[in-house]
């Protein structure tokens, strides 16, 4: 892949004479008609990365585009949770409509744009409110976590209640106040901030996050801390090492390894789950529950159940967390 992802794209409109053996080259993955991508990279990329190349291509083709929702997110850095079945267009008259698996919204509401990474598209904020409106509720909050991280580094802040009810759109905004309640800046993954949901969820007592300790003359950070227990959790993301390269990866877990043990001769008890573990809740309950939790509060049956699928996604967003930075390194 190159460092800007639009340059893989193939045009027909830019070889026209070529269009016909394009179509039959299987060599060429069609992305949408009239822009190809060489299928070696296609059959490499993550869902979420599949979906940022058919969002490029509509930037391509067509005329000044605005996207908005999980088509703006891509483009911001905000999580993505599979491949999304549609790519978002603003309306620039209000009227709604569709063209193939691109979606035209019209609004009433004024929207705030802004340029992500040479597109145009909602600000993130708007973007934010967008996806928090419709999306599932721990993915949701997942978006806001990661939003509201970005405008903080900024000076910034977020308050999607406040600004999605100022909108004339009313979709959504009990799970708006929801969010906002539930929303840090201090996340770092979209798996810290989905596993906060599940762990709620699963009626355990809410946990510090980003704890940190000073042991053996170490500074260590946590992604959770329950005080009362002396409990430490982790929620492993994919992005702490190159795993494309085995010298980086063994270092990666070597220092894990001592950083865990260490922990462990200081703390009462220690936790870590993968995004695996946090969509399949009964894995992350009986980690939590082999250290040394108990649940305080009922289960919340409905609320895991929103777990299992993204209607919004043409992929079901299991086995590795959706495309987001983390904050830093530990």
């Amino acid at each position: 892949m190159t460092a800007d992802p639009s340059a893989a794209l193939l045009l027909s409109r830019e070889l026209p004479f070529d269009v016909v053996r394009r179509d039959r080259d299987s060599r060429l993955q069609r992305i949408r008609a009239g822009v190809y991508l060489r299928k070696d990279i296609w059959v490499g990329l993550k869902p979420w990365e599949r979906y940022r190349m058919r969002v490029l291509a509509v930037a391509r083709t067509w005329k000044a585009p605005v996207f908005c929702l999980e088509s703006a997110a891509v483009l911001q850095g905000l999580p993505i949770f599979g491949e999304p079945a549609h790519i978002h267009v603003l309306s620039a008259d209000g009227r709604s409509w569709s063209e193939g698996d691109v979606v035209v919204h019209g609004s009433t509401d004024d929207r705030k744009v802004s340029d992500a990474v040479g597109h145009c598209a909602t600000s993130i904020t708007e973007t934010a409110v967008d996806l928090a409106r419709v999306l599932p509720p721990a993915f949701a909050l997942a978006v806001v976590d990661a939003a509201a991280r970005i405008l903080a580094a900024g000076g910034g802040s977020l308050d999607v209640s406040a600004h999605g009810r100022s909108q004339a759109n009313r979709r959504g905004v009990r799970q708006l106040d929801w969010v906002h309640a539930r929303a840090t800046a201090e996340s770092e993954s979209a798996g810290e901030s989905v596993s906060r949901a599940v762990i709620e969820w699963l009626g355990y007592e809410e946990p510090e996050p980003q704890r940190e300790f000073f042991y053996e003359g170490v500074t260590d950070r946590c992604d959770f801390y329950w005080r009362r227990l002396r409990i430490i959790g982790e929620s492993d993301g994919y992005g702490k090492y190159d795993a494309a390269d085995p010298k980086a990866m063994k270092a990666h877990f070597v220092r894990e390894k001592q950083r865990e043990d260490r922990l462990r001769r200081h703390e009462g008890g220690f936790a870590r789950w993968d995004w695996g573990d946090t969509l399949r809740f009964e894995a992350l309950d009986g980690k939590l529950r082999d250290a040394g939790l108990v649940p305080l509060y009922p289960r919340q049956p409905w609320l895991l159940s929103t777990l299992a699928h993204n209607p919004r996604s043409a992929v079901r967003p299991t086995g590795r967390q959706p495309r987001v930075e983390r904050a830093s390194a530990r």
